[in-house]
């Protein structure tokens, strides 16, 4: 209704169309310009103008003034039953001089109506009004040509009371179409409540995975700080050695050339000293006259200059370099090691290695799996071991460790053979020992890795399997465990180490290491523990 009266208001009162480029007259009533421009034209001749409207005259032809609001709101208006109309695509019966937006369609009367025709069309029961979805045409029997009021059921079709009396439907189960059809609203609600649901569930995964994401960062983002730190600790102490280092080796340097510095002066004083001589003995070897030789005062110490006393600032002999008076190796190397020490310091600042630590329980192993002495390998073997049966012993090849962890950061490894099928993971001590449900992985009390035949490798938990599409190649894998982190990691050492998977849960009893064999082995090559962050 509303649109209709706005349509009334929009109608220029000389075609009765909608305004075009409206303008006003001082009287203040508005026209389109192209007809108020025609009518002014006609009155050009009696030189009186006046108002279509009201009829008020004007000396003179009067000045258009454009109406800039209202050529902008039925502009707009146009614009909006344009768009009506390609939604619909029906227009009013009855609207002949220009196109309207149908509303509504009379079944009966078989007319779309806009909203100026419906308010003075028939209220009777008969007329029919329904939603201008569809045009009439659709809404007729393609083959009597009627109205469609009936559904039938057996054929899922809607037809009209010809097709249910004489046509093909006839002795069919029939339906009204309003009965049908809210039918159908049912089934579709009930369809719109599932996919509601699943939405929600799908929405709370999104959630769930945007916090794993953001947690994913903002640990990385803690390892990349961590990690930084770390070098730009060990930066700065090797920077710090470096220049200890050549400090010293400069202080010795500067130290023994003044040493040999002097040392030299005094042999230069000592040559000269031994040429003045070498020169004397020459004059006096190469006199003729033997009683002036003869007379030569203090002549013993020119003979043999080797049983000379010596320098008495030296005191004997001159020393040589490799003396000991050189550069002081060990020092240097003593201030090296300081290194070693930097070294040490950060490697037991990540881990501490303990290989000892994963010990098996020989009380929980498989009477067919061997342990070795050192209790750090699981072999099968055919031949029953004959261990005393108890609670707490496996039914199947299995066996976990004697220690379990509630706290901290652990990491161990274990090499498999090439051959046979095994699982390597953590369980609670209050796993299954009997029946299927006790293997790794089959069970909510358990996390594996497993390898089956082919090289088919794979995680499990709770019976759930996600397999490794990754080729394989190493027999090496590493068990990390974050007991406050909840996650549990396991790792290809190859070159360079490959992650493979991590399970996230919220651990609640101790965590024991175990291994499942089947026609092979599986050997604990040790186990890292403690990772701290280096102070």
């Amino acid at each position: 209704m509303a649109s209709a009266d706005l349509r009334d208001e929009l109608l220029c009162s000389i075609c009765l169309s909608t305004y075009t480029d409206p303008v006003m007259l001082r009287c203040g009533h508005n026209f389109c310009r192209v007809c108020i421009d025609r009518a002014l034209d006609t009155q050009d001749e009696s030189g009186v103008y006046s108002c279509p409207e009201c009829r008020k005259r004007f000396l003179e032809r009067p000045a258009l003034m454009r109406n800039i609001n209202l050529h902008n709101v039925a502009e707009r208006f146009l614009i909006t039953q344009q768009e009506q109309e390609e939604i619909t695509g029906i227009c009013c019966t009855y609207c002949v001089d220009s196109p309207v937006p149908a509303v509504r369609p009379c079944l009966h009367c078989e007319a779309s109506l806009c909203d100026k025709h419906l308010r003075s069309h028939s209220k009777s029961p008969e007329h029919v009004l329904s939603d201008p979805s569809t045009s009439l045409e659709k809404r007729k029997c393609s083959v009597h040509k009627k109205i469609l009021e009936y559904y039938c059921t057996e054929d899922a079709a809607c037809i009209c009371a010809s097709c249910s009396l004489i046509g093909e439907h006839n002795g069919h189960k029939m339906e009204s179409l309003d009965e049908a059809s809210e039918k159908k609203k049912k089934k579709l609600r009930n369809v719109l409540q599932k996919l509601t649901t699943k939405r929600e569930d799908t929405e709370e995964r999104v959630r769930s995975v945007e916090e794993r994401w953001r947690k994913a960062q903002e640990k990385a983002s803690g390892e990349a700080e961590r990690v930084t730190a770390l070098c730009t600790d060990i930066r700065r102490r090797v920077d710090d050695l470096e220049k200890k280092v050549l400090s010293e080796i400069s202080r010795q340097e500067k130290e023994e050339s003044l040493s040999l510095s002097a040392r030299i002066h005094q042999l230069e004083i000592k040559k000269d000293e031994l040429s003045r001589k070498m020169r004397h003995i020459e004059e006096l070897c190469n006199m003729t006259d033997p009683l002036t030789v003869l007379q030569e005062p203090d002549t013993g110490d020119l003979c043999d200059p080797e049983e000379d006393g010596g320098d008495e600032d030296t005191g004997g002999h001159d020393k040589q370099p490799h003396d000991g008076d050189d550069l002081d190796v060990a020092v240097i190397s003593h201030t090296l090691h300081t290194l070693c020490d930097v070294i040490t310091g950060i490697r037991s600042g990540i881990y501490v290695e303990d290989p000892a630590d994963i010990l098996l329980d020989v009380n929980t192993a498989d009477n067919n799996l061997l342990i070795s002495d050192d209790l750090k390998t699981a072999t099968w073997t055919r031949e029953k071991q004959k261990r005393p049966e108890t609670a707490e012993r496996f039914q199947y090849n299995q066996v976990m460790s004697r220690r379990g962890f509630t706290s901290g950061r652990h990491y161990w490894d274990v090499e498999s053979s090439r051959s046979g099928w095994w699982r390597v993971g953590m369980c609670y001590p209050s796993i299954d020992r009997r029946g299927g449900q006790s293997l790794i992985g089959d069970n909510d009390k358990s996390w594996g890795l497993r390898r089956r035949y082919n090289n088919q490798y794979s995680v499990i938990h709770d019976s759930n399997v996600i397999r490794l599409a990754d080729k394989i190649s190493s027999d090496r894998f590493k068990i990390c465990l974050d007991y406050e982190a909840g996650q549990l990691s396991f790792y290809e050492l190859c070159d360079p180490i490959r992650h493979l998977h991590t399970f996230t849960a919220t651990f609640s009893e101790p965590l024991h290491a175990a291994l499942y064999v089947w026609e092979g082995s599986i050997k604990i090559l040790g186990r890292r523990r403690n990772w701290k962050k280096p102070s």
